[in-house]
């Protein structure tokens, strides 16, 4: 078989893989219709917590969740399933307001980094920053 008729073959053939895994849902992206689908699908994966409230980014792909305790719950899409994970004001790397109504953040956890989100209003993306910035204990400025 030539070179050139090999190569059309390969090509056609991942032309083809890629058309079908894209037609049948594979690059879909999941999305939150609501707190309380977030606080549902929070909940398969860490029964024990309860979600005191939630915020969630206008994209509706991720939800910050309220779970005491100075905790918060993370439910953030990833391709068409969904990442969870509850942090802590220590396992924030940085927090940065953005113009208003986004929030940026890094995260300590080498699987997920974080990343920019967007709210609908300002007053959830205030409320996140504020919750998750690390409270001041002592005259030395150190976190609690």
């Amino acid at each position: 078989m030539s070179l050139p008729i090999l190569v059309a073959i390969v090509t056609f053939g991942i032309a083809l893989s890629v058309a079908a895994v894209h037609f049948t849902g594979g690059s879909k992206t999941a999305t939150l219709s609501s707190a309380d689908q977030a606080a549902s699908r929070f909940a398969e994966d860490f029964p024990d917590e309860i979600v005191a409230a939630a915020r969630l980014t206008a994209d509706a792909r991720t939800a910050f969740l309220d779970i005491g305790r100075g905790r918060f719950g993370i439910v953030h899409s990833i391709g068409d399933c969904f990442l969870t994970r509850i942090v802590t004001p220590r396992d924030v790397v940085v927090l940065n307001a953005g113009d208003g109504n986004a929030v940026s953040l890094r995260l300590a956890d080498f699987t997920w980094k974080g990343g920019r989100f967007r709210f609908a209003s300002s007053t959830d993306a205030l409320g996140l920053l504020e919750a998750l910035e690390p409270h001041r204990s002592n005259s030395t400025g150190e976190a609690a």
